[in-house]
């Protein structure tokens, strides 16, 4: 009877882990998030005003697109380190373009269809090539940046263009025109991952590459769209920092990469592929932006700033290795 009654007591405790484990996998992060804005509501001057809000959700659209483009790569089993190099390269090239005389469409979609082709590169090289991930991004992070400086000519190239600017610095109806491209992005990845063919083929090869491939899934196919795709956001990042910094500028987007991968992290997808929602990244993001605006408010010296975004990296693999290790 005895034993009976510890074996019962033994599975109400494992079903009560599971439903906290679950619980936190869902909504951890975002008590996390709460628990800061509540404290630097307290700690933060005028943290919780309208304006300091909406100037830090345009301060992290940018980073939020890249991560967009981020979580799928990532969902695949890869890693895309070209993104910050991607956002200098392309809006140097949209500016000169624009510069030109062209037509500001134009030119903010030649910006685009650079990160498209560098991220067509990057997948092509990884699923054709059978390069790793990590190198190919590598030497597109080096490479990139180094067109960058050589195209400008190591020097920012000023943006004349009022149409161009707005899309980065004017804002609608009171809300920065960033926001609105933002969620825009997010709004179409969650479609494209939740209801397409595509969206379930990521979440297969980052399952299991092999066995999606003996069932059907054209993986290489699906790389190079998942790398283009990633390329291509950051080439939308890179136009949108442009005309909001007036300028193409070579050293922009410098750690971009880093800040986007540790907020795809932070949002529960799993280093490892095949795990994790596109609605997490944008907590993840929120996370290191609301961080990041705290620190800035108390008047956080910058290079401590970097030290505390050096430790929420580290931390968010250790909760991506934690998770894993508890699904075990």
């Amino acid at each position: 009877m005895n034993g009976n009654t510890q074996t019962v007591s033994h599975i109400q405790s494992q079903k009560i882990g599971n439903m906290l484990h679950s619980l936190w996998n869902r909504l951890g992060m975002v008590m996390i998030l709460l628990l800061l804005c509540i404290v630097l509501s307290f700690t933060a001057p005028n943290f919780l005003d309208t304006a300091n809000l909406l100037n830090v959700l345009k301060q992290v659209s940018i980073i939020a697109i890249l991560a967009a483009g981020m979580s799928i790569v990532i969902l695949t089993g890869g890693i895309d380190l070209s993104v910050g190099s991607t956002v200098a390269l392309s809006g140097v090239i949209s500016v000169m373009v624009s510069s030109a005389g062209v037509n500001p469409f134009i030119a903010m979609g030649s910006g685009i269809a650079v990160g498209y082709a560098i991220g067509l590169i990057n997948g092509f090289l990884t699923a054709k090539a059978k390069l790793p991930a990590f190198i190919v991004t590598l030497g597109s992070f080096t490479y990139v940046r180094g067109l960058a400086y050589v195209i400008s000519g190591g020097y920012p190239i000023v943006l004349q263009n009022e149409t161009f600017k707005f899309i980065g610095g004017g804002s609608f109806i009171g809300i920065p025109m960033p926001i609105y491209l933002m969620i825009l992005v997010y709004a179409v990845m969650i479609a494209i991952l939740k209801y397409t063919m595509f969206g379930r083929h990521i979440y297969a090869i980052g399952g299991n590459e092999e066995a999606a491939r003996l069932t059907g899934v054209k993986v290489d196919r699906s790389l190079i769209n998942v790398y283009s795709i990633s390329g291509l956001l950051a080439g939308l990042g890179g136009v949108v920092l442009a005309g909001r910094l007036y300028s193409g500028q070579p050293t922009a987007g410098q750690m971009y990469e880093l800040d986007a991968i540790a907020a795809v992290i932070l949002g529960g997808t799993s280093l490892t592929g095949g795990k994790g929602k596109i609605q997490g990244t944008i907590i993840g993001v929120l996370i290191m932006g609301v961080i990041s605006n705290g620190l800035t408010l108390m008047d956080v010296n910058y290079y401590w700033q970097l030290v505390v975004k050096g430790g929420v990296i580290v931390a968010a693999v250790l909760i991506d290795r934690l998770r894993g290790k508890s699904l075990e």
